[in-house]
């Protein structure tokens, strides 16, 4: 089962950082009436330094999104470079076609080695609302949390900000969330006001884990779904969720999986059944050996990105 919302009771406070943001300009922030600089952790496969005024980003992550939400914008450039192609980044290993799920098969995947626990924290919506969040902003928005252009944390930055001003492609309703209630009221959007909803991530029994291993397929559930709304984080300094829903049909998979040393995962796929929108460069198809329009798509979800869907009625 999944972890089902009531919205009118849901308390946030755990929730909220202990953060104040350095202010370049002057400007008077709710709620952060000294000018000292935003704190807060970060890890990326041990490349930098845990401490303050460092961007968390998970770049496994962030490379798994980018696959595949930029990989759906037809008309946009998001082909991986050829070196990816002729190295294949691990991350392709997450992507499959729904007739590879067979009971007893053995599947090499890729699960990023992340812990939700040390994501970024949401902001209040009043916190999130105050600070301006586009890419014609960045200059701005380096200054004020201290990163310098041109180092990974303004990449990233800006990669963030440029996947949140795209276009949404036919068919397809998004929203890069800001806060909690941002993200809340998105999905509820998505199901009506009156429908419950739950949501579903997957969940890593043993860690650490190695990120690239064979599993072995336990069990395939299906949630009945007819909508979805999937929420994918993006590197910012607080939490950012590219959160989209797409028309069309859409499977909500449970997998279970063991893997080696006993390695238990329950995981979260969802597989995209109509692909006619998605970019021919999209670096999966040419794993696989499929083309978009004629096969199905589907990739498990790292541990830190999620799905909504209908709450499930009780059995």
């Amino acid at each position: 089962m999944g972890k089902e919302l009531q919205r009118e009771s849901a308390d946030n406070s755990h929730l909220q950082p202990d953060v104040k943001l350095q202010n370049p300009e002057g400007r008077t922030m709710p709620g952060t009436p000294h000018e000292e600089k935003l704190s807060f952790e970060y890890h990326v496969d041990n490349e930098f330094p845990t401490g303050s005024s460092v961007l968390q980003l998970h770049s496994t992550d962030v490379q798994h999104h980018a696959m595949v939400d930029e990989g759906v914008h037809e008309g946009h450039s998001h082909a991986l470079p050829s070196s990816h192609m002729n190295h294949m980044d691990p991350a392709l290993m997450a992507f499959f076609t729904i007739k590879d799920l067979k009971m007893g098969k053995t599947m090499e995947i890729y699960f990023p080695n992340n812990d939700p626990s040390s994501s970024a924290h949401f902001l209040t919506r009043e916190e999130a609302d105050s600070l301006p969040f586009s890419l014609k902003e960045l200059p701005y928005l380096l200054q004020l949390f201290s990163f310098s252009e041109g180092s990974p944390q303004a990449k990233a930055m800006e990669k963030a900000l440029r996947q949140c001003d795209m276009k949404p492609i036919k068919g397809e309703t998004k929203l890069c969330a800001t806060s909690l209630e941002s993200m809340l009221d998105f999905t509820q959007s998505i199901f009506g006001s009156e429908t419950k909803i739950e949501v579903h991530s997957t969940n890593h029994f043993t860690r650490p884990f190695t990120p690239l291993q064979n599993y072995s397929i336990l069990e395939v559930q299906e949630l009945p779904a007819p909508k979805m709304v999937a929420c994918h984080i993006l590197p910012y300094p607080y939490a950012v969720l590219y959160c989209h829903s797409l028309e069309g049909e859409n499977k909500v998979l449970k997998v279970s999986l063991e893997g080696e040393k006993e390695a238990r995962v329950e995981a979260v796929a969802v597989c995209h059944m109509d692909t006619s929108q998605w970019s021919p460069k999209h670096p999966a198809f040419h794993k696989l050996g499929i083309e978009p329009g004629r096969s199905d798509l589907c990739h498990f979800f790292p541990a830190d990105n999620f799905v909504w869907v209908p709450s499930s009625p009780p059995t």
